[in-house]
């Protein structure tokens, strides 16, 4: 496969575990990062559909999803909607997904298809937005199936959020042996852009472990910032919203925010190497 443009830049959230706020981090990064002034793209490719519910976009409003992008029905560019948040877009989902990996697994190109999808959005951009998207963001299902592997596929990088909890780090290592294998076979410029600690609790002893635990295993993977458990955090997406639009000054919001732009320090420093 040819390279992978440089703009926009596009990071898969992933990890096959369920409930450790991949989702959560999707709608609150991305809403962060539109706050800071950066144009992004969130890709729904999980069959619930919650980034899309928490983005506002109701399932009424779904006529064409990522499920119609992938089997070829439609370009990228005509499935994405506008949010509430100003410089925020989304591709929604539909439940149709969960049939996708039938319909594209005898093509030989099934584990490129969203790739292909986002290369040809950055030449169909300006029909989207005045100006092209700069991150694509692309909540994966929690699972290492056929559209894990489009994401990881498509993307730059891969986000990691794990919550902190007894079992944090079992089955990182499934999930890290996947991104070598995609690399190896599919995508030579895959990395890992970060890991991302979230559902920290500070009254409990076993959340300060989990980080101790994590930052040994990992390192500098891990980021700074830690994603607090957080009420407000957890009522928005019942209102179609972000934590941030729903309560900017709540613990999550902020760090969310703060976040968004250790991404972006991520981003420059390795913009840096490769120059």
């Amino acid at each position: 496969m040819s390279m992978l443009p440089q703009s926009p830049r596009v990071l898969a959230l992933a990890n096959q575990k369920g409930g450790v706020g991949k989702t959560t981090t999707a709608i609150n990064l991305g809403t962060a990062l539109a706050a800071i002034g950066e144009r992004v793209l969130v890709i729904d490719l999980d069959p619930q559909g919650n980034a899309s519910t928490g983005l506002g976009i109701d399932r009424r409003n779904r006529d064409l999803s990522t499920y119609d992008v992938l089997i070829g029905d439609c370009s990228l560019a005509e499935t994405i909607q506008d949010t509430a948040v100003p410089r925020l877009w989304v591709a929604p989902s539909t439940m149709d997904l969960l049939g996708v990996e039938l319909e594209i697994a005898s093509r030989s190109d099934r584990a490129h298809r969203l790739r292909k999808a986002i290369s040809e959005l950055a030449g169909q951009g300006r029909q989207v937005a005045p100006t092209d998207f700069t991150y694509v963001l692309i909540d994966c299902p929690p699972s290492l199936n056929l559209l894990t592997i489009n994401a990881l596929s498509a993307s730059h990088s891969i986000l990691v959020p794990l919550q902190c909890e007894f079992f944090a780090l079992e089955g990182l290592s499934q999930l890290l042996s996947t991104v070598e294998q995609v690399k190896a076979a599919l995508n030579s410029e895959l990395s890992i852009h970060g890991i991302v600690l979230t559902m920290y609790d500070s009254r409990n002893n076993l959340s300060a472990q989990v980080v101790a635990d994590v930052r040994e295993t990992m390192g500098d993977a891990v980021y700074d910032t830690i994603i607090p458990r957080n009420v407000r955090v957890s009522e928005a997406p019942s209102y179609g919203k972000p934590a941030l639009l729903y309560d900017l000054k709540c613990s999550g919001s902020q760090a969310y925010l703060r976040l968004a732009s250790e991404i972006i320090q991520r981003e420059r420093t390795l913009r840096g190497v490769a120059a």
